[in-house]
């Protein structure tokens, strides 16, 4: 899903992909020659360099990001048709979350969230931090922002930041269109979890929304793998397959019980401990757990991705 058919930098643009970027990019350097008391052009300021609405501009310009969010946002309409075409029981009081989907829009925001979890949500963010830093490698630009000069620290942290909001307004997107489309269509009523307590609706919003907030700490360890690939090749594919799959084999991994108490320190075990969230009793020991393992593993890649960035040597 990287971008492998978009045209690298074309002669008329220089050498960045976006000529508008480039122009703000460059506005950081002098127009003179002269030299100030720390060695750099005089004029020059690194704070105006990568600036980061230039970045966000250019990654929402760019194709991957709006398939991904035209994707998000036909999501929700696809499971209706689903459940639709299927005999979905909108009267259902009990069973599985898939079972009670149509009970009520609450319910299909849960669902949602649910079908998209192991596999879409991790890869989108993937996706974003993945491809961020290896698509100007191989569009053999990052050394030209290098040489503009963007300092490294600063362009990692740009870089990370855009696909931050990226991911946060795409994790967003979701739960918000299926919550339209499930008042339209299942109605504004209670939220039914599988041990059948009632949730009021009002409650039900504050627990998505909690919920929403959750996995977007819990794919943070996501975001740093994927970062951390991306500064160690130069290939997007690469850093975005490599992430998706040490997230799928989490999840494998987790799933064989013979592993005991070791499941607990995989990165994914704690992944859908929101649905807690939608009962009358929430038990919060889970969701902390979950915190607490995103956040160290994402503290780790992310520091493993500065020094091999800061450490790099950046031929293309």
């Amino acid at each position: 899903m990287s971008d492998i058919d978009e045209p690298g930098p074309r002669a008329d643009e220089g050498v960045h992909t976006d000529p508008a970027a480039l122009d703000d990019l460059s506005a950081a350097g002098a127009t003179t020659g002269e030299v100030g008391s720390d060695g750099a052009v005089a004029g020059y300021r690194a704070n105006r360099t990568l600036r980061l609405g230039v970045e966000l501009r250019r990654q929402l310009r760019r194709r991957r990001t709006q398939l991904v969010l035209a994707l998000v946002t036909l999501l929700p309409f696809i499971l209706v048709a689903a459940f639709e075409i299927g005999d979905a029981d909108p009267n259902r009081r009990s069973g599985a979350f898939i079972d009670l989907a149509t009970a009520s829009a609450s319910n299909f925001v849960v669902v949602a969230l649910f079908v998209s979890g192991s596999f879409l949500l991790p890869m989108i963010v993937a996706l974003y931090f993945g491809d961020t830093v290896a698509s100007e490698a191989s569009w053999s630009s990052l050394k030209y922002l290098l040489a503009i000069p963007v300092p490294r620290h600063r362009l990692l942290r740009q870089k990370a930041l855009a696909s931050a909001l990226l991911s946060g307004l795409t994790l967003v997107l979701l739960p918000l269109i299926a919550l339209g489309i499930g008042v339209v269509r299942y109605g504004a009523g209670e939220a039914i979890s599988p041990t059948g307590d009632s949730v009021p609706f009002g409650r039900s919003l504050v627990a998505i929304a909690l919920g929403t907030g959750y996995i977007m700490v819990q794919l943070s360890w996501v975001a740093a793998l994927g970062l951390l690939l991306s500064v160690s090749t130069d290939t997007p594919l690469g850093a975005v397959g490599g992430t998706v799959l040490v997230s799928i084999l989490s999840q494998i991994l987790d799933q064989i019980t013979a592993l005991g108490d070791l499941r607990n320190f995989l990165p994914t075990h704690f992944s859908f401990a929101w649905m807690d969230l939608i009962a009358t009793d929430v038990d919060w020991a889970n969701m902390a757990s979950g915190i607490l393992s995103a956040l160290l593993y994402a503290t780790v890649f992310g520091l493993l991705a500065a020094r091999r960035f800061a450490t790099k040597d950046i031929t293309s």
